[in-house]
């Protein structure tokens, strides 16, 4: 039996994690390929008139099963690949990719959709349905269902092309990572970095039959060396490699990759009737065009820039007075930073981490959630999970109502990708008068607990957990019909302010005080450690800012051209920067090479939409701290945001939460660089 065919029965209908084996996908994913080809085929033979619900609906619902499939499919690539599904995905990805431009470019479906379109007057709809039909006709038209002839085709290749090239990107970066290893035999070359860390590397090296300590590139172990290692020399050698991933000249570049991705996206723009990527994509986004984000970003800059250059002679002359001898470099900066960070604010992660034992944490945003929006959480070990290191939470409503599925994943290991998100397996949706509820998963990379101690998490850890709980909760909220317009189906730079908010109450003293607490007294996190955390908001923001402006600039003008990109990757993205480098550039170290958010994730033209929703989480955290961190109003109010999803347009949502339009005002306060 093929449980992904077959589906099992199982609590929730939760996916048979223990029974999925890696020869399933190909077959699973033609089945219900033909499946859904079938059922549009009905669709478009339908001898009655064209309705929103024989036609619009009907296409929405004909590919449940498939969804399902290739949401389990390529959450398990990003989460726990391996050779197998790695090798699959090279056959999946372009077969799912070509039906779904086999779909968009279907032409007795389109026209059936347009002439709902056209006559939507004379159906009473609902808002709902009304956005439902607007985004399906804009998605078919924005694809390429105007087309005609040779350019279908052409767009058809374009797509699967694409499609190749984001997976190549993914995996040169996953194996540039994992073939990586720094073996350190004299312990001395090591001071400064936490036990913690330390005690890891040494396990590393016992299981890799190695002698001493051995580290990697994972992100807790990359971090801490670069904020703790004495030796300038260990943080240069993790700087660099880190730091040109992807990007040596051997089998895992990604150079040709980035070149054929930014070509291929803007001949597919080209062919939509669009100058560039980011003006198609931007078509679908709050920003609407490329000129409005490029202007945020300047007018950020602009604050953004002399205060980083401050930072940055702040920590020039604190490392100078330390002893340090010349320039801070790439690799000196977190070092003398986070000695700055102490010396100033008497705070750093050493400090901080025993009060964040990772399952206190989880309580924490777990008693957050009840507090303001009535959820609780129920460990649920019989729901099969894809790794051991995974738990699977029921979550209810404040009725007592199943809410939804959780999958928490924290940890490191082979064959998971660095960083941190969320995603779905299931969305939510309501068919046939049943309310089929969501599956949601966290995937974090946290530093693993060892024999003698828990997984502690610095601050930005804790941050960083509530930051994907956010987008969780958006998630797992969600109330709607349709599964295209539920949950985390918003704008892209509507997105993160679910989750950029929740970062908010890990700095409010009422929040920490329900988690924060010493992983072996018990001991709440003195007051004094709290107001420096608060403090500390505003510590290297500027810095912080213009990194992120660098990014999206980047990212911006890749998706900008208008014309072919030419010449190195190297010289593009000095090029694209120099303005926001605060910096020499190091010779052979490309951010490109491995900035997976653009390249093979989805925000390519959209990495702005960090900043963007900084603004937008900023304004709204202040209706709370106006009102109360749990005022039960603002959390019912802002409860709406979470559970419409894309049923409402993002600025409705956001003026009807915060009686306007957003301001930059709280967020140029909350960062300290305002003018």
């Amino acid at each position: 039996m093929n449980p992904l065919i077959e589906f099992p029965a199982t609590p929730h209908d939760a996916l048979a994690f223990d029974r999925i084996e890696p020869e399933y996908f190909l077959p699973a994913l033609e089945h219900w390929i033909k499946v859904a080809r079938e059922r549009q085929d009905e669709i478009v033979k339908n001898s009655k008139a064209p309705t929103f619900e024989n036609t619009v609906v009907a296409l929405e619902f004909s590919s449940l099963e498939l969804n399902k499939v290739s949401s389990c499919f390529f959450n398990l690539n990003s989460a726990e690949t391996n050779t197998s599904i790695q090798e699959i995905a090279r056959t999946f990805s372009p077969k799912l990719t070509a039906f779904s431009s086999e779909t968009l470019l279907n032409e007795g479906l389109f026209l059936r959709i347009k002439a709902v379109w056209e006559h939507r007057h004379n159906e009473s709809l609902d808002d709902e349905s009304v956005r439902l039909l607007r985004e399906t006709y804009e998605g078919f038209v924005r694809n390429g269902a105007l087309l005609e002839g040779e350019e279908r085709e052409q767009l058809k290749a374009i797509s699967e092309k694409l499609s190749k090239l984001a997976l190549s990107f993914g995996e040169n970066v996953l194996k540039e990572t994992q073939a990586f290893a720094y073996d350190v035999k004299d312990i001395e070359a090591l001071t400064g970095l936490p036990e913690a860390v330390i005690a890891s590397a040494a396990a590393l090296a016992k299981e890799n039959g190695k002698d001493g300590y051995q580290f990697g590139l994972d992100m807790p172990t990359y971090i801490s060396i670069m904020k703790y290692a004495e030796k300038s020399s260990l943080r240069e050698h993790m700087y660099r490699a880190y730091a040109t991933r992807a990007a040596k000249e051997n089998e895992f570049n990604n150079e040709v990759n980035i070149q054929e991705l930014v070509n291929t996206r803007l001949a597919k723009a080209k062919l939509l009737g669009f100058n560039s990527h980011a003006e198609l994509t931007l078509s679908k986004r709050m920003a609407k065009r490329p000129q409005t984000v490029l202007s945020f970003l300047d007018d950020l800059k602009v604050l953004a820039k002399p205060a980083a250059e401050k930072d940055l002679k702040a920590v020039q002359e604190f490392a100078s007075a330390s002893g340090h001898e010349g320039e801070v470099k790439s690799w000196d900066f977190s070092y003398w930073s986070e000695k700055l960070k102490k010396a100033t604010l008497n705070l750093d992660d050493n400090l901080l981490k025993p009060y964040f034992k990772i399952e206190n944490v989880l309580n924490g945003v777990f008693d957050i959630s009840n507090k303001l929006y009535g959820l609780s959480f129920k460990l649920n070990d019989n729901i099969a999970t894809y790794h051991p290191d995974v738990d699977a939470y029921e979550v209810y409503d404040k009725d007592g109502a199943f809410l939804s599925l959780l999958y928490t994943d924290f940890f490191p290991r082979a064959g998971k990708r660095a960083g941190a998100w969320m995603t779905s397996y299931r969305s939510m949706y309501a068919l046939n008068g049943t309310v089929v509820r969501p599956h949601i998963s966290i995937v974090c990379n946290f530093t693993k607990p060892t024999a003698d101690q828990p997984s502690l998490l610095t601050f930005n850890e804790v941050t960083t957990l509530f930051h994907e709980f956010g987008h969780a909760l958006h998630g797992m909220m969600a109330r709607g019909t349709y599964p295209s317009l539920t949950g985390t189906s918003v704008y892209w730079d509507f997105v993160e302010l679910p989750s950029q908010i929740l970062e908010n109450w890990c700095y409010e003293p009422e929040a920490l005080a329900l988690f924060a607490k010493h992983f072996e007294t018990g001991e709440l996190l003195p007051k004094e450690y709290v107001d420096r955390i608060v403090e500390s908001q505003q510590f290297m923001e500027g810095y912080a800012t213009l990194r992120q402006l660098n990014f999206g600039y980047l990212d911006m003008t890749y998706h900008g051209l208008t014309t072919p990109m030419e010449g190195s990757v190297a010289d593009f993205e000095r090029s694209a920067t120099a303005d926001t480098q605060l910096f020499v550039p190091v010779e052979g170290t490309s951010s490109s090479t491995a900035f997976s958010h653009i390249f093979q994730g989805g925000y390519s033209a959209g990495y702005y939409s960090y900043k963007w929703a900084e603004v937008l989480d900023a304004d709204a955290f202040e209706r709370f701290k106006e009102e109360g961190i749990f005022n039960e109003a603002a959390a019912n109010d802002f409860a709406a945001i979470l559970s419409s999803g894309g049923t409402v347009a993002p600025d409705e949502l956001f003026k009807k939460f915060r009686g306007r339009d957003p301001k930059v005002d709280a967020l140029l306060k909350r960062a300290g660089i305002a003018s």
